[in-house]
């Protein structure tokens, strides 16, 4: 017999709503559920192979009606995805298949273990960079080919976190210049970039304040006044409109107190479109360490007193 999978298996595998997978399959004709004996939707592995694919690329600014008819080989052409990606720089192969072996198990204390003497043995700003960067990556690449599932990848994200904040909170406080507020906008939800970003700026000797994921932009404007912030610094991913990302940005940027910075960088695809008036667009940490020393070298007013 041949495996398949229910409409709820399908939802919590995938992130697509069972409303999402209904519409799907009456416009464009995909997925092509079967029925099982009693009329329920019954979906084969491969269909939620190219959905999970189909997923990760409207994630990166895709739309779906352009996906459903091409086949699986070319969506993961266009998702970049290699059965053969290479390993973090700062992991031997593996130890990445140790790593996400402790993921399928679902060893959380092992994880973090584990996670942690990666950081202690390569040093915090190369963990961020040479570790965790490319291994998101792998992540999420072993979940697009149905290597993990999505509650996996849910995990790992919380194991990462929990090591970085731990190592943020041995570090002595930073009380240099730029004072740097951090957060992500309304709808999103993702907070592992913004911890990495933060992390490495703290490094960089920046007095960081992290107000979370999905903070509206008034409450970011009336921190970033009240807090004496010299840059706002925001994580957006894929998982927000192109429209609405433009919009959210230039509706903070328009409640800013002039002379405050406004930062922008991740995976959102309209961050790579055409540029928006006073938003720098980071296209990785590289480009942030930029920015900063660019920012240093600037003559900037100095700092009021701040509690």
């Amino acid at each position: 017999m041949s495996i398949a999978m229910t409409i709820a298996d399908v939802e919590r595998d995938t992130g697509l709503s069972k409303d999402t997978l209904r519409v799907w399959e009456r416009r464009y004709g995909f997925p092509r559920p079967r029925r099982d004996a009693v009329g329920e939707r019954s979906y084969p592995l491969a269909q939620v192979e190219k959905l999970r694919v189909i997923k990760r690329l409207m994630d990166a600014g895709r739309r779906p009606g352009g996906l459903m008819s091409r086949p699986i080989a070319e969506l993961h052409a266009l998702s970049g995805v290699s059965r053969a990606a290479p390993s973090p720089p700062g992991l031997r192969e593996d130890e990445v298949d140790a790593l996400l072996a402790l993921l399928r198990r679902h060893d959380a204390p092992g994880l973090r273990r584990a996670l942690a003497v990666a950081e202690s043995r390569a040093g915090l700003r190369a963990f961020v960079v040479d570790v965790v960067g490319p291994l998101n990556v792998r992540v999420g690449e072993a979940w697009i080919r149905g290597d993990l599932r999505i509650f996996e990848e849910h995990l790992y994200t919380e194991c990462v976190m929990g090591v970085l904040h731990s190592a943020l909170g041995s570090l002595p406080p930073a009380q240099g210049r730029p004072r740097v507020l951090l957060a992500t906008l309304p709808g999103e939800p993702h907070g592992l970039g913004l911890l990495m970003a933060q992390t490495l700026l703290t490094l960089d000797d920046c007095a960081c304040l992290s107000l979370g994921v999905q903070v509206p932009t008034a409450d970011i404007s009336d921190a970033a006044a009240a807090w004496w912030a010299d840059v706002v610094a925001l994580s957006v991913t894929g998982c927000m409109k192109n429209n609405l990302v433009r919009a959210s940005l230039a509706q903070l940027r328009s409640q800013l107190p002039v002379g405050i910075d406004l930062w922008a960088g991740g995976s959102a695809p309209a961050l790579a479109r055409r540029a928006l008036d006073g938003v720098t667009r980071l296209a990785n940490f590289d480009s942030m360490e930029e920015e900063l020393r660019q920012w240093r070298t600037g003559d900037p007013a100095p700092a009021p007193s701040a509690t």
